[in-house]
């Protein structure tokens, strides 16, 4: 059996903080933003930890789908800002909606996890482990960064957006790849925690525990490798480009987007781009952008049409998937 998209939905915090909100906090502007990232706001959060934002998800996608919590076999959830070390989300999520029968487990592939959660969730269906499965990328990142570094703390916002997958003879996920390559795994980090016991001494070891990011490293790496995954994405299930309806990258940077599509000689038109409104949301950018999509009519279910994701992020890690909507 084919995993196939039913649903999709995303909730992102009330509160919008636009550029020049932030220009209260640090040192930046508007213009400064904008034509670095291609963000004017992000969503943040006033409180609600990631389980809140997710179990609104999944409460959507229950009702969206007409199924009873308890239909529901699996919930996985794409995180690196989890409630806890553990539990997981996904139990947080579990026991609100009421899914008493579906086992749970969280993901840690940064921007990467939602597709990584999307591979993991097609193979149980593929092999009839599971019938219905949902998928969330969820994070509040506001707890992550720091507030003092402009060159960070401007590109993150909070969201959360999932789909329900379920068993269907044909279409859904039609082919992917996924990478990872830990020689690159310090060019962004966050949450540092030093051995600490009683049989060490307690002393620091100079690692921060905010968000870190080389900018210029991941530009430049995931400007070279991503589109090779694209290509090779379409070349292995005999797909013309011509025959794909969206393109659909990690929101992190507009300026990304941009390269990769020049790169690709593919049509800038034909990628989605939402990050002006929400920043990058990290494992949810896709997600959300999934349920934006559906919600205003550019993607139809059972439509036939064919979409490619594609994301990177911290590990690193990166992938794209062929989905027939």
């Amino acid at each position: 059996m084919n995993a196939r998209i039913q649903c999709a939905a995303a909730y992102v915090p009330q509160r919008a903080v636009s550029n020049d909100d932030l220009g209260k906090l640090v040192d930046t502007n508007d213009e400064w933003i904008t034509t670095r990232t291609g963000i004017k706001s992000r969503r943040i959060s006033m409180g609600e930890n990631t389980s809140d934002l997710g179990i609104q998800v999944a409460r959507a996608l229950i009702a969206k789908s007409g199924l009873d919590a308890l239909d529901i076999d699996m919930i996985l959830v794409a995180t690196v800002t989890g409630d806890y070390a553990t539990p997981s989300v996904a139990c947080l999520i579990q026991a609100a909606v009421g899914a008493h029968h579906a086992f749970c487990f969280d993901i840690n592939a940064a921007c990467s996890g939602f597709l990584y959660g999307m591979s993991v969730a097609e193979k149980m269906i593929a092999t009839g482990r599971c019938q219905n499965s949902i998928v969330i990328g969820a994070e509040v990142l506001s707890k992550m960064a720091d507030w003092t570094d402009r060159a960070t703390c401007v590109l993150f916002g909070d969201g959360a957006g999932g789909v329900l997958l379920t068993a269907a003879a044909n279409g859904g996920i039609l082919g992917e790849n996924l990478y990872a390559d830990g020689r690159h795994s310090q060019a962004i980090h966050g949450g540092h925690r030093p051995v600490c016991n009683a049989y060490t001494e307690a002393q620091p070891d100079g690692k921060p525990s905010h968000l870190q990011m080389n900018g210029r490293e991941l530009f430049d790496f995931t400007t070279r490798e991503v589109p090779g995954s694209i290509q090779k994405l379409l070349a292995d299930t005999q797909t013309d480009s011509s025959d794909i309806r969206w393109f659909l990258l990690h929101q992190a940077n507009v300026r990304i987007v941009q390269a990769i599509a020049k790169k690709l000689k593919f049509d800038y038109e034909r990628f989605y781009v939402n990050i002006g409104r929400f920043g990058n949301t990290s494992g949810a950018t896709i997600p959300i952008a999934l349920s934006e999509m559906l919600d205003n009519g550019d993607l139809v279910i059972g439509s036939g049409e064919k979409i490619v994701l594609s994301a990177f992020g911290g590990g690193v890690t990166w992938g794209s998937m062929l989905i027939q909507i």
